[in-house]
């Protein structure tokens, strides 16, 4: 192991150990809206519908396990989900999106569900070139030329860096969150105390503390960051409960620790990514028409303007902070994303 990140190790395991102990005017519109401002609405009914029947197809490394919705003819899009959720993220997003005519993917990423390596000896790698690569080892297994590419969370990065490395296939960006791509040589520099402690989690991880603390209490430490990250989701144990299964895969718990070991040049990567890693270590600009959101609650991202990733995108039509929403925006506020991934279509 280089000695830069044998020491980025120490230092981290240490601080793991001590916390284990036109964009303006949408945002202005966005951030005023007459649902939002001030005021006290009655909570969404949670959902009861599941995302079936599944499909699958052997997409690169993996057995992808995904929904499908809408018509075969229609403009694809691939809705990917984050950590620690599930497909049905997008259980009121992906029939709205069909019902527009749209071709809906909504697949299980690596380490959750019904998704399979195809082989024992693969790594159990959860980097950041790894979930893009997979978005585009689906659309290839798929037959998809193009498509929309949208998420939040580990799904926005996934997405981000498939617009970025891959963007004759991306059709359109909607990320939350901005630019979701790992800066990870700059990892190491701190931010601001009010933040690190909403990263608590991922410093866990980084001790084998934290890691036996996912395999015995997976569903306990998800239901926390549920709460902490988006406030006013009023959810229930059923639906809880209908994602939760999700993390029982057998390599739920490798993919998520390499995830938040390696964005932080604690652990290497899988080789195969190795030239895709490189690529994203130069930040690349997203070409391809970009919507960005944030959620006004975010427990783990606060809201911003959208300002400060502002270069990072070729062509962003907008940034817009949606009211009541949290860091599972999706789920949140179905509505609001959908109509940024058929704004987006049309850019």
């Amino acid at each position: 192991m280089p000695e830069s990140v044998d020491r980025n190790r120490r230092h981290l395991l240490m601080i793991g150990a001590a916390m284990s102990g036109g964009f303006a005017m949408e945002f202005s519109q966005a951030r005023a809206a007459d649902d939002g401002a001030g005021q006290t609405r009655s909570p969404r009914a949670p959902s009861s519908r599941r995302l079936e029947p599944l499909r699958s197809v052997d997409a690169g490394v993996l057995n992808i396990s995904y929904y499908e919705e809408g018509p075969a003819a229609g403009p694809a899009v691939v809705l990917l989900h984050g950590f620690p959720y599930d497909i049905h993220a997008y259980v009121d997003v992906a029939p709205q999106l069909a019902a527009r005519g749209c071709r809906v993917i909504v697949p299980y990423v690596r380490g959750y569900g019904p998704t399979r390596f195809l082989d024992s000896k693969t790594p159990r790698s959860g980097e950041q070139a790894a979930v893009g690569a997979d978005l585009i080892a689906l659309i290839d297994a798929l037959k998809i030329q193009r498509a929309v590419f949208a998420g939040y969370d580990w799904g926005g990065r996934a997405a981000c860096v498939a617009a970025a490395l891959w963007p004759e296939r991306c059709a359109g960006l909607v990320t939350v969150n901005g630019y979701a791509i790992q800066d990870i040589a700059h990892a190491m520099t701190p931010a601001k105390p009010t933040r690190e402690v909403a990263y608590w989690y991922q410093y866990y991880f980084q001790i084998e503390r934290g890691r036996a603390g996912l395999v015995a209490s997976r569903r306990e430490i998800a239901k926390i960051l549920w709460r902490q990250w988006s406030p006013n989701w009023h959810f229930d144990e059923a639906t809880f409960e209908r994602t939760a299964a999700a993390f029982d895969n057998p390599d739920y718990v490798d993919v998520v620790i390499h995830s938040y070991r390696h964005r932080y040049g604690l652990v290497d990567g899988d080789p195969r990514y190795a030239d895709l890693e490189r690529r994203l270590a130069a930040q690349p600009v997203i070409a391809a028409p970009t919507i960005t959101l944030d959620g006004d609650a975010d427990g783990v991202n606060p809201p911003t303007d959208g300002t400060a990733h502002a270069a990072k995108f070729g062509r962003r039509v907008a940034h817009r902070v949606i009211p009541h929403a949290g860091h599972n925006l999706p789920q949140e506020e179905p509505e609001a994303f959908a109509t940024a991934v058929m704004d987006v279509l049309k850019a």
